[in-house]
């Protein structure tokens, strides 16, 4: 049961990951700007993680949705989280009004303050999903299996078992 749990939370979070850097990638000046709302990282740091951070949500999110070096993949999952709920709670702690630019856009939003808890609840659940993923040894469906050699999403029996 855990496995197809597993596939679950390894389904919706990589799909998260793939809508969420699809919204920006097509857009790398909106994504940096989003990035330098935050007004966490040095603005020489702001654009090439503005840049490379929809590339990567893609990729987290692919290998995710395939089942492809699942374990790796969670625990990147899990650490973006980990940095989204940080910059989510750094901005709503510092009085900044922006809109998180998780699915694309950014900046100032006169809102931002109540739909903080929100995004953080959302980001908060997406690094439990990953966690469980990458605690798994294995879930279903998972390209792993086929080419790391284990049968069914599980470690081959030893012989003589």
């Amino acid at each position: 049961m855990k496995e197809w749990v597993g596939l679950l939370a390894r389904l919706v979070t990589g799909c998260v990951w793939i809508v969420a850097g699809a919204a920006k990638v097509l857009d790398p000046a909106e994504s940096v700007a989003a990035v330098r709302a935050y007004q966490l990282l040095p603005g020489n740091l702001a654009e090439p993680v503005g840049q490379l951070l929809p590339v990567l949500e893609i990729v987290v999110g692919a290998t995710l949705v395939l089942g492809l070096l699942t374990r790796g993949s969670a625990v990147v999952s899990a650490l973006l989280f980990i940095a989204f709920i940080i910059g989510i709670a750094s901005v709503w702690a510092r009085g900044i009004s922006i809109d998180c630019g998780c699915f694309g856009g950014g900046g100032y939003d006169a809102d931002a303050a109540s739909k903080y808890p929100w995004e953080i609840a959302r980001d908060a659940v997406l690094l439990l999903a990953s966690l469980f993923v990458a605690w798994l040894p294995s879930t279903r469906l998972a390209l792993d299996a086929a080419l790391f050699g284990r049968a069914g999403g599980r470690a081959p029996e030893p012989e003589g078992s």
